[in-house]
């Protein structure tokens, strides 16, 4: 009798969920693997329902044939997410999310890629050599305790918002339970929504009840979405639909802007090249009717993108980073003209951090898009060949020596990455 999702949840979240993944995999049938691939994939040591086993898990039974990394602030899920993808001998690929300041750039004041503050961007480090792990969990380790003297202000933040209500929350019970912060793992701003959509589930009550004080009690506007999903009283996943409410229309009410957590762009770039990772700017684009359908309307940096891509590939960034599933055809080809233009790598990733979420990016299947394919397994194969050796790497002096266009070096590398995984 074949398990159920929320069974093999349970299994490999728990403490021993690397022996459970092994008799899985041992016991279902393998699922037919296409050409679908996701480079961003979040777990609990940033914010997601799935540990790292868990995520190798549910990409590969997606059908998925890579899976990537990428939590935020943390590394710390690498050794397990790799062990993972090898019991089910599936490729992947580990890195870091994280945010860093643009206050000392042309695009200061400017809202970037971030939806809550201004001068500040989202970037991440791809293709992570494995053994320089360590290193790089040694670098955000101090920003995620600035990360937490925040977490302190914004819960006293939310306690101002909400004890009117009888609602409030205390960090060390309600929010860091929630996290992986004793094992290496980053507290974010979803941490605190979701202990506050907890709370207003255990305090409200669910379905109409809680429908009825968010409109009429708190006097805020709900989606038809939402509206719909949290008068579902059977809803299993209620407070992360309401955790979306709280992320898109609440928080601006409790945010604060984030200073010391945020890294100098200089730095995380200078690590980047210090371990031989891959560094990608993560582009967001404008949202005016959403793709997706449920992203509010939001000026980002097309405005003045032709002078931010050169400029970023002036600082020393590697890569652009994107999702095929977020952003128009128009946005994307113009982006992908940008990376061609001035050498930047393409990495394509779908933000995974929530129940509701599909692994596979339906939008990367467009033939337009193929080029994504290769890239990943030229990421993969960086990584392999960057732990053995730094000279070996994708953008390593011998290597652009070897195959100075990157576009030929992306082709070898996706041959070398393929053969990799065969070989295994």
């Amino acid at each position: 009798m074949a398990i159920t999702r929320e069974e093999a949840l349970k299994l490999l979240n728990a403490p021993e969920r690397l022996e459970n993944l092994r008799k899985l995999a041992a016991q279902e049938p393998k699922p037919a693997q296409g050409t679908d691939v996701n480079n961003h994939i979040h777990t609990i040591y940033s914010f997601s329902p799935y540990s790292p086993t868990a995520a190798v898990w549910f990409a590969y039974q997606a059908g998925l044939c890579t899976c990537g990394l990428m939590d935020h602030d943390s590394i710390s899920g690498a050794k397990e997410f790799l062990e993972a993808a090898d019991i089910v001998h599936m490729g992947a690929t580990i890195g870091v999310e994280c945010r860093v300041s643009m206050a000392d750039s042309p695009f200061a004041g400017k809202r970037i890629n971030n939806p809550d503050q201004h001068s500040v961007a989202y970037m991440a480090l791809h293709g992570v050599p494995h053994n320089k792990t360590a290193e790089v969990d040694a670098f955000f380790k101090p920003y995620r305790a600035y990360r937490n003297e925040r977490n302190r202000r914004m819960v006293a933040a939310v306690n101002e918002l909400m004890s009117r209500y009888g609602i409030t929350l205390d960090l060390e019970r309600d929010v860091l339970p929630l996290s992986q912060h004793d094992e290496g793992g980053s507290v974010t701003e979803r941490h605190l929504s979701s202990a506050l959509a907890y709370k207003m589930l255990e305090k409200v009550g669910s379905g109409e009840k809680l429908v009825d004080f968010i409109k009429n009690t708190m006097q805020l506007p709900l989606s038809a979405k939402i509206e719909m999903y949290l008068l579902d009283e059977n809803n299993p996943h209620a407070m992360y639909d309401l955790l979306g409410w709280i992320k898109s229309t609440l928080i601006s009410k409790f945010y604060i802007d984030a200073t010391e957590e945020c890294p100098d762009v200089r730095d995380v770039l200078a690590l980047s090249e210090r371990v031989g990772a891959i560094s990608a700017y993560a582009y967001l684009g404008d949202v005016g009717d959403s793709v997706t359908g449920d992203k509010r309307a939001q000026k980002f940096e097309d405005d003045y993108l032709d002078e931010l891509v050169p400029y970023l590939k002036e600082l020393g960034f590697r890569a652009i980073t994107y999702m095929p599933s977020r952003n128009t055809k128009a946005q994307l080809t113009r982006v992908r003209a940008l990376c061609e233009q001035y050498g930047l790598f393409q990495i394509s990733g779908e933000d995974i951090n929530s129940p509701r979420q599909s692994f596979v990016c339906e939008a990367q299947r467009d033939p337009m898009f193929s080029h994504l394919l290769d890239a990943t397994w030229a990421l993969i194969a960086h990584e392999w060949r960057a732990t053995e050796d730094p000279a070996k790497g994708l953008f390593s002096k011998e290597s652009v020596e070897k195959w100075p266009k990157l576009e030929e070096r992306v082709k070898v590398f996706a041959e070398f990455g393929r053969a990799m995984y065969l070989d295994k």
